[in-house]
């Protein structure tokens, strides 16, 4: 917990309501981002610091635990438990509204909230020590966002981010592992905001945003695919030749195929360091616009020798 918490609203930031979805979150923060971001807006300087402000708050309130933590601080500022001192004199806390959130926070009283005001130990009690002798504290918490191609997202990329930091831009090189899924977020500890007094960096968590392929769709590590039939081939069967990401195989359609069936073919979908996912197929029988006058004739044939045939009488019609 850092004292930069009880400073800012970071669902005023967002423009987001505290009882906001994650989803609403993240769609606060993707919109803010792009408006505001230094590529979008070179060399200004409120539209960095409004930048800094929103991955800051995003970072927060995307992450359960930390949101949790943030709202149960916000709340015990709210009943006035906090006060601020100017020049870092001496200030006071009330103690005794703090109930068990103190343990909460980790390690007692003084070993948690403690750090976050200030407050020393033995003959310390709700005490605020000067600000010149605060502890180490942790650093803050970005985001970056990165775009791939289908085919990067599923084999995996490596990519070089521009970081926005206290002492201005640096390199940050992320390898961005195979099958990753589009909206996922990967996690680079310790190359975050640096500490102060001697705190850990926060991290850096990378956001990822997928593209789309003409052929495939995905569902985790599955691929999906539709594939068109010929009536000839659904009723009679029929072996079709099928794309993957690597190559062609051959799938076996046996008769009466309806239209919308799936097929499942193993270990042809997306490969992940937990497992290699299968490849569904859905095919739909076609109906051709124009028909030769041969094969209408045979077509009538086969509609008089189903005449008493009705595929509806289940439907009571």
């Amino acid at each position: 917990m850092r004292r930069e918490w009880l400073e800012k609203d970071y669902y005023q930031v967002l423009g987001v309501d505290k009882g906001a979805s994650p989803k609403e979150i993240s769609a606060a923060y993707r919109r803010l981002a792009k408006q505001h971001h230094p590529d979008n807006n070179p060399g200004d300087a409120a539209a960095e610091a409004r930048f800094k402000d929103i991955s800051e708050a995003n970072a927060v309130l995307s992450d359960p635990e930390q949101r949790k933590q943030y709202d149960e601080a916000r709340e015990l500022l709210s009943h006035g438990t906090f006060v601020g001192g100017p020049g870092g004199g001496a200030q006071y806390v009330r103690i005794d509204d703090l109930g068990d959130l103190a343990d909460i926070f980790g390690g007692g009283l003084f070993g948690g909230l403690g750090d976050l005001f200030g407050m020393g130990g033995e003959g310390a009690r709700g005490r605020v020590r000067p600000a010149g002798r605060r502890g180490p504290r942790r650093g803050g918490d970005i985001e970056a966002e990165v775009s791939l191609s289908f085919h990067e997202a599923v084999q995996g990329a490596t990519r070089t981010l521009q970081v926005e930091g206290p002492e201005g831009r640096r390199q940050v090189t992320v390898k961005i592992p195979a099958g990753v899924g589009d909206g996922s977020r990967i996690r680079l500890r310790g190359q975050g905001q640096p500490g102060a007094q001697g705190g850990a960096a926060g991290d850096l968590y990378v956001r990822i945003h997928a593209g789309s392929h003409p052929l495939f769709s995905r569902s985790g590590r599955d691929l999906k695919l539709q594939v068109p039939l010929t009536y000839t081939e659904a009723s009679l069967g029929a072996d079709i030749a099928v794309p993957t990401l690597d190559g062609k195989v051959t799938l076996r359609v046996p008769p009466g195929t309806s239209s919308g069936r799936t097929f499942r073919v193993k270990g042809k979908g997306v490969a992940t360091a937990e497992g290699t996912g299968d490849l569904l197929v859905t095919v739909e029988v076609t109906v051709p616009e124009h028909l030769s006058d041969q094969a209408r004739s045979l077509l009538e044939q086969l509609r008089r020798e189903e005449e008493g045939h009705n595929p509806r009488a289940h439907l009571g019609v």
